[in-house]
């Protein structure tokens, strides 16, 4: 399995020994499963950002029709300040 070696700071070290000592676990797990943790939520939000385009393209004339201020100005249709 590939491997990332990491630097911390005294101090981020000295939190993480804490933590894991506190979970009873290793700095190793530990380190990992935060790492795991956030490329799942990495993920999600990707996922959930693609949802809310593929919606907002399915509904975009109901958009358009629901908040007209927010449209741009077309071509031709210069817009009065």
């Amino acid at each position: 399995m590939p491997a990332l070696n990491v630097e911390f700071s005294d101090r981020e070290l000295e939190d993480l020994r804490q933590i894991a000592k506190e979970r009873g676990t290793s700095m190793k797990a530990l380190v990992r499963e935060a790492a795991a943790a956030d490329i799942a939520r990495h993920r999600a939000l990707q996922e959930g950002a693609e949802a809310f385009r593929r919606f907002f393209s399915a509904h975009a004339d109901e958009f358009a029709a629901a908040f007209p201020d927010d449209e741009p100005a077309h071509a031709g249709e210069g817009r009065v300040a």
